[in-house]
């Protein structure tokens, strides 16, 4: 592992191991490092201050992105917000989401990821309050259309993170267990504004409003904890580079450079075009599971709301084991080739979104756990093709590449939001669901292609 020597002149207090120091405040000046041993200490503790920080970050992302889908059972007689409305509102919302986590990835590989993140996140607590307070359908269709690029803010700097800090052979169950964040902030926005909407306020206030104005609230104190809290690169802290994946040379990095190691490594890349392409497929389902759920699970189920939140809470948290298992599994058995993996996971969401449709609707418990087997098998792949990119991209370009991934994931909101709300519309659930079975068919073929993929990019 490469070191450089210690600077002249008396150094402040390393902050090596213990979990005393994971919640401390930043060191305002890195200390660069040369003992072993507390190299090796120094590294666990921050580690562990990356996933911990990075996870409440992104949740938190969530919180201030995915409350349209509950707070709309209220709007639709409050604002006029129908299925139709509904459906453009989070097909445009996500389109240019996507292609913010694509453009932001650029920058992302080549920015402080403290800062890019905090700022992000206060930007989109700020359009929510605006949200919040606005009540005219165009007005509120503008302000939630900027709040999907500001959103965009929120993946890259994690994918730096993640892949500066864990090296290649950890990247799947570490990357894994950041992919929590998606279930914790899912699953919590869920019940926050299940819980605002069906509570009697002591004043008249529309419980839609709350479901924006409280989670921009916990924003803006989460992202000045990320301010304090998370670190950059491992030389932002005094730390030389995870060995194995050293840079060629200490001087920065021309823009020429860093072209053509994208061009090389990223859009030359064929397993990371065909793992963006089967990211479409997945967010179909996944997205239409997590949007339309509370809609589809009163009209065509006839569940109430508070019933529907705790099955999406349900999906969500198998989800997360879902991912968990299926990165543990890449490291272990794979060696690696999340790709592999999920052939796997995707055949088998397909299947159960088919049991899901034909579950009669009075079997409520047998909808829930259909419902929750589709998060684990849909999960899986959502956070291992993320894997897959990032490795093969590197740290040097994992934001790029995984903004690639997602410009697709996310253009997939044009079918799951406008495409499927047409569809429902005219044709009912019925063809809706063969729709998403189709779309896990297409998934995994592109899977089995990315099959003879390596586990990683970087040159021995």
């Amino acid at each position: 592992m490469s070191t450089e020597p210690i600077p002249p002149g008396p150094a402040p207090p390393a902050r090596i191991g213990g979990w005393r120091h994971i919640f401390r405040p930043a060191p305002a000046l890195p200390v660069t490092l040369t003992d072993p041993q507390l190299i090796k200490k120094s590294y666990a503790t921050w580690q562990w201050r990356v996933l911990i920080f990075s996870i409440l970050g992104y949740a938190t992302f969530y919180l201030v992105r995915k409350n349209l889908g509950f707070a709309k059972l209220d709007m639709e007689s409050k604002v006029g917000l129908d299925d139709k409305a509904f459906g453009i509102f989070i097909t445009l919302h996500g389109v240019l989401y996507g292609i913010s986590k694509f453009a932001n990835g650029f920058l992302g590989d080549r920015t402080n990821a403290r800062t890019f993140m905090a700022v992000g996140l206060t930007l989109s607590a700020v359009l929510n309050i605006i949200f919040g307070v606005s009540s005219g359908l165009w007005a509120l269709g503008l302000i939630w259309l900027v709040n999907g690029w500001v959103q965009g803010m929120g993946y890259p700097p994690c994918a730096r993170l993640i892949s500066n800090w864990f090296p290649p052979k950890q990247l799947a169950t570490k990357f894994s267990t950041w992919n929590a964040s998606h279930c914790i902030g899912g699953a919590t926005i869920i019940l926050l504004c299940s819980w605002l909407l069906t509570r009697h306020w002591p004043i008249h206030f529309d419980g839609w409003r709350l479901c924006f104005l409280v989670p921009a609230g916990i924003a803006l104190i989460i992202a000045v904890v990320l301010w304090f809290n998370l670190p950059d690169t491992p030389p932002s802290v005094g730390l030389p580079e995870l060995e194995g994946t050293e840079t060629k040379s200490p001087a920065p990095e021309s823009r020429a450079e860093f072209r053509a190691f994208l061009m090389e490594n990223v859009f030359g890349n064929r397993y990371v075009w065909l793992v963006s392409g089967a990211n479409f497929f997945v967010y179909t389902i996944r997205y239409a599971v997590f949007d339309w759920g509370p809609t589809v699970l009163r009209d065509a189920k006839h569940i109430t709301i508070v019933h529907s939140a705790w099955m999406l809470v349900a999906f969500e948290a198998f989800g997360l084991l879902g991912a968990l298992l299926g990165g543990w599994i890449t490291d272990r058995f794979l060696g690696g080739r999340a790709g592999r993996a999920c052939v796997v996971y995707m055949t088998l969401a397909g299947v159960f979104v088919y049991l899901f449709w034909k579950v009669p609707a009075q079997s409520e418990w047998l909808t829930t756990g259909l419902l929750c087997a589709i998060g684990f098998f849909v999960y899986g792949p959502q956070c291992l093709l993320a894997i897959v990119a990032a490795n093969l991209a590197t740290k040097r370009a994992a934001a790029t590449a995984v903004g690639l991934t997602s410009l697709f994931g996310y253009a997939s909101t044009v079918l799951s939001g406008w495409g499927l709300g047409t569809i429902v519309k005219n044709y009912g659930w019925d063809r809706g669901f063969a729709v998403l079975i189709g779309c896990a068919a297409a998934g995994t073929i592109l899977f089995i292609c990315v099959w003879p993929a390596k586990a990683h990019g970087y040159k021995e």
